[in-house]
């Protein structure tokens, strides 16, 4: 990855980074609602989903064991699964919202871009109300007016799951 080149204008920059933050915030408002299968649809065919675990958050999912590490395959899964009443860790749905702030464009290569961002995850579930906290390190490709993630990497910044020690939602 290469530094974000200087836009030639000031309204490039700020139209690149609000395109960023709407497809960012589209992506929210569909986890939120439990469109999966609509969500899956925001990755290139290899793309991937990374969670490294709370212990290693700079690991390499080559070497490193992740909490989630989904290539496509795994990630249309992970979908009909949770769409699935026999999914009992998340049926009914768990109500969530989300909050994504600081959005940064952070480095080009070619025509894919890296995307940095933060976010708070609030879970109610059976009463109990968890928040998990951390930022984003995405890289997306363009698409049509839009973007599609090639990897979509959710760093926590809990230094423990507590108190189920599992992620059954996607961050």
């Amino acid at each position: 990855m290469v530094d974000v080149p200087a836009a030639s204008s000031a309204t490039e920059s700020m139209t690149l980074c609000h395109r960023v933050e709407q497809f960012l915030y589209h992506e929210a408002a569909l986890l939120d609602s439990w469109r999966l299968p609509e969500w899956l649809e925001l990755f290139v065919p290899d793309g991937r989903y990374l969670v490294p675990a709370t212990d290693k958050p700079d690991g390499d999912p080559n070497r490193d064991l992740f909490l989630v590490q989904d290539d496509r395959f795994l990630l249309e899964q992970r979908v009909n699964s949770l769409m699935r009443r026999a999914a009992h860790a998340e049926y009914p749905h768990s109500r969530t919202r989300r909050m994504i702030s600081n959005v940064r464009v952070t480095g080009r290569d070619g025509d894919e871009l890296s995307v940095a961002a933060n976010f708070t995850v609030h879970r109610v579930r059976s009463g109990t109300l968890d928040t998990y906290v951390g930022h984003y390190e995405h890289v997306v490709a363009p698409a049509g007016d839009g973007f599609l993630f090639r990897i979509r990497r959710c760093v926590l910044d809990l230094d423990a799951l507590r108190p189920h020690g599992k992620v059954s939602i996607i961050l």
